[in-house]
């Protein structure tokens, strides 16, 4: 844990120089004379940027359970507002989310337990679940009534591109675990230091750099070890799943203690077009996609709970009893 040395090396609050002694010594003593003269204290060297960049990466591996916020916008749902907790193992997160195109009066309520995904919550919308996207008719919906939650299996949260599994419930740019996102400024060739700043009542150290895929490439094939190599392969896969057109600029603000305390990133997105048959067509330039992520509680205790099953509809079952 760096503890006390990152505050030293990051925001300057070492010691200053130590004394020469406890004043028990001959005032005439050549050897005391001596140690007074050439007494220093050396601070720690301060680390690069990118040494710092990397060791925030390196320390996300101790992250075991977060609660965390999430602001900005991303494609086809514009405007968001989160609040999450998720804990590492077993895997788990609930959150309540906002976004611009969310039709209910308060936040709609989202849990990954298990391999199930629940969703509604006191703002669960009826009406937004008619239609294309969930397909679902008044008379699927007859099995909802009086029931807060909609529940759809197998779900995943947290995983790489491909493997995430919400149902369209999340927007893709926050279906992967906000820890490892933290670590994709190690992709930036040059990170600069950009000054010291305080972020939600803790004083950190803020970064930014242009992160491309080939520097991420690079990044993992330099490290060395199971879990560094894991840890950069891990950050290309998330950087991936977030779509973007070109190079993604991020900016990492760092604590005290050498992790992340908040990111944000900012990049141009595409989009998959399909033909009226299904065929995929050339990727187009999306709308832009802007967040930031701020950490509020690391590794304190985390528990999501499935909403009573008494209170809970299967999504799949609403959908089996409409198509019968």
């Amino acid at each position: 844990m760096a503890g006390t040395a990152f505050a030293v090396v990051l925001f300057g609050t070492g010691a200053g120089a130590c004394g020469a002694g406890d004043g028990s010594g001959s005032a005439t003593s050549p050897t005391a004379i001596s140690t007074t003269a050439t007494s220093t204290t050396k601070e720690p060297p301060a680390l690069t940027p990118a040494e710092a960049v990397a060791q925030a990466a390196e320390d996300s591996t101790g992250i075991t359970s977060l609660r965390y916020r999430i602001t900005g916008s991303v494609p086809d749902r514009g405007r968001l507002t989160a609040e999450a907790s998720m804990a590492a193992k077993p895997s788990a997160m609930s959150m309540e989310l906002i976004t611009a195109d969310h039709r209910a009066t308060g936040p709609l309520g989202v849990r990954f337990v298990g391999k199930a995904l629940y969703f509604g919550g006191s703002a669960l919308d009826d009406s937004a679940l008619v239609g294309e996207k969930w397909g679902l008719e008044e008379s699927g919906l007859a099995q909802l009534r009086g029931r807060s939650w909609l529940r759809a299996e197998p779900a995943a949260w947290g995983r790489g591109a491909v493997d995430n599994n919400t149902y369209g419930v999340l927007p893709r740019q926050i279906e992967g675990s906000p820890v490892v996102q933290s670590t994709i400024l190690t992709g930036s060739r040059n990170p600069k230091r950009i000054g010291t700043e305080t972020v939600d009542g803790t004083r950190t150290v803020h970064y930014r750099g242009t992160v491309t895929p080939e520097g991420l490439r690079a990044s993992r094939d330099a490290v060395t070890g199971k879990a560094a190599r894991k840890r950069q392969i891990d950050s290309l896969d998330h950087f991936y799943g977030l779509r973007l057109d070109k190079n993604l600029t991020m900016d990492l603000w760092i604590d005290g203690d050498g992790r992340a305390k908040q990111f944000r990133m900012r990049g141009a997105t595409y989009e998959m077009p399909y033909s009226a048959d299904g065929e995929p067509l050339e990727p187009v330039v999306g709308d832009p996609i802007d967040l930031t992520f701020t950490f509020l509680e690391i590794n304190e205790p985390v528990t999501v709970e499935a909403p009573p099953a008494g209170d809970t509809a299967d999504l799949a079952a609403l959908v089996d009893t409409q198509a019968g």
